[in-house]
């Protein structure tokens, strides 16, 4: 994800209204994403779809690591032999 430029990055939907079209071609383009106020307060973040795309990817594979680190944590880990009979089993059949 890029760095956030505060004078560029961050506009009142007003204005993300009046050049909607433009913005979302200079999204694309760029994989820049917008962060849109309403009354002064942040209100939605407009993004990329390969950008959003590349943070889903990005999220599963945190949780995946993350599942792992739970799993040896809680002792669901087999040692390399015993892997390999079950491999050896599975491949038999």
């Amino acid at each position: 994800m890029s760095t956030l430029h505060i004078s560029e990055d961050i506009l009142p939907l007003g204005q993300f209204k009046s050049q909607a079209s433009a913005l979302l071609k200079s999204i694309n383009s760029s994989n820049r994403s917008i962060i849109i106020t309403q009354n002064g307060k942040p209100a939605a973040v407009v993004l990329s779809p390969s950008e959003f795309d590349r943070l889903n990817a990005q999220s599963r594979f945190i949780s995946a690591v993350q599942q792992g680190l739970d799993d040896v944590q809680a002792g669901r880990v087999i040692d390399d032999d015993s892997l390999d009979a079950v491999l050896e089993h599975k491949i038999a059949k």
